[in-house]
């Protein structure tokens, strides 16, 4: 008995042949539906070996397991799988395995005979985990599928797959009307959003990239100036950590009069782990406060912990982001206004070991937050005064 399916038309393009299969678009086009379903009408008839990865997966909750299992009750297919723990098998002999790119990059190098693989959020893939799968997935007629909501223009997996696919690809943008099943709840979603906010529903349902400069948090909402905190304020420091050609960052900033100061930073690109603290002790205090870090790294986190003096502990939490994002939806307006009467001077270089070229720390940069994620140049300019900007968001 061969299992009947049916998916979008949209989506045809899975029953074809080719290395690289893609795609992309916004929300509700029924990706991971689509993907599942092909995949288990395979599985259910060829014993094949399915590496089912995205980036981060901490736990097998966190993968497309779900999914599957959802899949497999509501196409009646539980007389070809065994739904086990951790792995889904056929019943001739095919198996679907789960794996995250970035906390299991040895055993997703050791992974042998894979004959399907699903990248899953894959606008989460960073170039390190593309370069370790692909030579990884190399039996003969293997497969590389993959599916993700379009993210920003220069994210890896959008320039790799998408601005200039390799040989043998098929790439598809599908969003929510090439999709059957769209719901009168869904339609509703989107008209709302197209009414109040043109440009977020060009993103979340037309699936065109953010740019740089869209994706700036407190683009429109912050003004420089020169300032410092007073003595018995409470100050609060955040760091990211850098991967690829992201910075590695630290800020230390206070809250006075319901407007947020970020007083001074620190970052550089291509920074070494051994490198951190060093990086960190350019921001005054950093050893005497605690640190609230990206929580999407917590091997660097362990390493940054036992490095640094129990004072200067970064600390992780979930939601960081979302968290601080809620909070500053509270604080006053306010306007970009440079000051023209500043002093510069030269900023310290760093040499960026991976990079292979110079990333600066910038203690107390002059520059917006907005546009501090690109590398210094030779002489950016930072500030000799102690304050340097001022950030006040709102809507």
């Amino acid at each position: 008995m061969v299992p009947q399916v049916r998916i979008p038309e949209a989506f045809e393009f899975l029953l074809q042949p080719a290395r690289y299969k893609v795609a992309y678009g916004g929300r509700n086009a029924a990706k991971s539906w689509s993907f599942a379903s092909v995949l288990l009408a395979k599985a259910a008839v060829e014993p094949l070996r399915i590496l089912c990865t995205r980036e981060f997966q901490a736990s097998i909750l966190e993968s497309v397991y779900r999914v599957l299992k959802d899949q497999i009750t509501a196409l009646g297919l539980q007389s070809f799988f065994e739904v086990q723990k951790n792995i889904i098998r056929g019943k001739v002999g095919s198996e679907f395995i789960f794996k995250g790119l970035r906390m299991n990059i040895g055993e997703i190098k050791s992974t042998e005979g894979v004959d399907l693989c699903w990248v899953e959020e894959a606008q989460m893939a960073s170039d390190e985990s593309w370069s370790v799968l692909i030579p990884t997935i190399r039996k003969p007629n293997s497969e590389i599928w993959i599916s993700f909501n379009t993210g920003q223009a220069d994210d890896p997996t959008f320039k790799r797959f998408v601005a200039s696919p390799p040989p043998d690809s098929i790439v598809r943008k599908i969003n929510y009307d090439l999709n059957p099943f769209h719901s009168e709840v869904m339609e509703k979603e989107r008209e709302y959003l197209l009414r109040v906010d043109p440009e977020a529903h060009d993103h979340i349902w037309l699936g065109n990239p953010l740019q740089i400069s869209d994706a700036c948090i407190f683009r429109g909402k912050f003004e420089t100036d020169t300032f410092e905190a007073k003595e018995g304020e409470q100050l609060f420091f955040g760091s990211d950590w850098g991967f690829s050609n992201d910075p590695t960052a630290l800020v230390r900033s206070f809250i006075r009069d319901n407007k947020l100061y970020v007083e001074h930073e620190a970052y550089g690109v291509g920074v070494e782990l051994d490198e951190i603290p060093a990086l960190f002790d350019a921001v005054p205090g950093s050893r005497d406060w605690p640190i609230l870090a990206d929580n999407s790294r917590p091997e660097t986190i362990s390493y940054v912990k036992k490095k640094a003096s129990e004072s200067s502990r970064p600390t992780n939490g979930p939601g960081v982001s979302k968290t601080g994002l809620r909070f500053c939806e509270s604080l006053k307006r306010s306007w970009f206004t440079p000051d023209a009467d500043t002093h510069w001077k030269s900023s310290k270089p760093i040499h960026g070991r991976r990079t292979g070229y110079q990333a600066k720390y910038c203690p107390s940069s002059y520059r917006p937050m907005t546009t501090s994620l690109i590398p210094c140049a030779i002489h950016a300019p930072t500030t000799s005064r102690p304050g340097s900007m001022q950030v006040s968001a709102g809507v």
